[in-house]
């Protein structure tokens, strides 16, 4: 079975804006720990979400065109 190579480029895409994803919260985690995570860094880890849910729904859009 092989793949296309848009579904490659579709594939590619997705797995490294993931992995940016991964990449910020583990610096979030970095960067907050201070005995917990606190308000500073809950709100810095909702955003971090909000921005990979947007950032996810440009790159679909990207991937549809």
């Amino acid at each position: 079975m092989a793949l296309e190579a848009e579904m490659r480029r579709k594939i590619v895409v997705s797995i490294v804006t993931v992995l940016v994803f991964i990449g910020i919260m583990i610096g979030i985690g970095v960067t907050f720990n201070d005995g917990g995570l606190g308000s500073t860094g809950g709100l810095a880890l909702i955003g971090s979400i909000v921005l990979f849910v947007l950032l996810m729904a440009g790159v679909g859009l990207f991937l549809s065109r």
